[in-house]
């Protein structure tokens, strides 16, 4: 687990590792970033009470950086991987080694199920396992299992993270899905099982949601330009569409101000937020009020963030911590 200001999810995020009902050896090892909250106190309390915690220091706070660290300092056969938002259910870990040693799979992995508590939350968590949300990987939506092209989290071979390096340190988001590419081109095996589904807490507002999905698309943008065979519509649609929004919006302003016919370029951004009202009306039927109302905006906000910043990533590679 690699940790950055995780106060307010820490403590329950390990409860869920530790409490596990798993017959082997755990060893829980946390990556501690440069954390400006509560988030090291919690951890150094928790490793106080619990000698399976074990504490090592990820000065840049990057996630990649942070998990090699982590998986070089286990001692065990099968690493698995977690973080400070996931929740991991009852059986998890005995279910994660079962399916390793059954399919002889690298890496095996579920589904991302999130949670939400206030109706903000729960919006996102909708959006986040909709196909029109976040498109159609079946660790959001589900499906059946079988080999796939990545995982939430994962549960790895230690030997076939040592094969192919690890995770690669000059991404700083994307990188369990890089990793999973080359595992693949490796010729090992990525299994998904929906049965090992964990927990999720979302961002709380719409700010954190924003920066998180703007801090997402580019890496997306590296791992095509890095791995061409993996371009795909699914992810060309954001950037797409934030293109049109914003060309639209822009054309449209200028031709009402202009008196032109240009003005009927509004209609594009229009449409496009008749889309989003409608997707969500579809995808959150059955939420409360309060959350059904968030839906349209969350799922516009992901949107067009994760476009605009796949949009970045594309015309000037992004740069990793260091």
């Amino acid at each position: 687990m690699t940790v950055l200001n995780e106060e307010a999810h820490l403590a329950e995020a390990l409860g869920s590792v530790l409490h596990q009902d798993y017959p082997g050896e755990l060893e829980v090892v946390v990556a501690l970033g440069p954390s400006t909250d509560r988030t090291d106190a919690i951890a150094q309390q928790l490793a106080a009470k619990d000698p399976r915690i074990k504490l090592i220091d990820n000065p840049t706070g990057a996630i990649p950086l942070g998990l090699n660290l982590a998986w070089r300092a286990c001692q065990n056969e099968y690493v698995i991987r977690t973080d400070g938002h996931a929740l991991l259910p009852p059986g998890y870990l005995a279910t994660a080694v079962r399916l390793l040693e059954q399919t002889g799979a690298a890496n095996v992995g579920g589904l991302m199920a999130p949670q939400g508590r206030t109706p903000f939350e729960r919006a996102v968590a909708r959006a986040m396992s909709s196909p029109v949300g976040i498109g159609s990987a079946r660790f959001h939506t589900g499906g059946n299992a079988g080999p796939a092209e990545s995982v939430y989290l994962g549960c790895f071979r230690r030997s076939a993270l040592e094969e192919v390096g690890g995770l690669r340190p000059d991404y700083s988001r994307a990188e369990d899905w890089e990793l999973n590419h080359r595992l693949i081109q490796a010729g090992h095996l990525v299994y998904f099982d929906p049965g090992l589904q964990v927990a999720y807490r979302p961002r709380g507002n719409l700010k954190a949601l924003a920066k998180q999905y703007f801090s997402t698309g580019r890496w997306r943008a590296k791992v095509m330009r890095d791995h061409p065979v993996t371009i795909s519509g699914r992810y060309l649609a954001p950037p797409l569409a934030t293109v049109a929004v914003v060309a639209g919006l822009l054309t449209g302003l200028a031709g009402v101000v202009a008196g032109s016919k240009a003005k009927w370029a509004l209609a594009i951004p229009g449409l496009w937020a008749a889309g989003e009202l409608t997707a969500g009306a579809v995808a959150g039927k059955d939420l409360d009020t309060k959350a059904r109302a968030w839906l349209p905006v969350v799922m516009a906000t992901m949107h067009l963030a994760w476009g605009a910043s796949f949009i970045r990533g594309a015309l000037r590679a992004p740069q990793p911590k260091r």
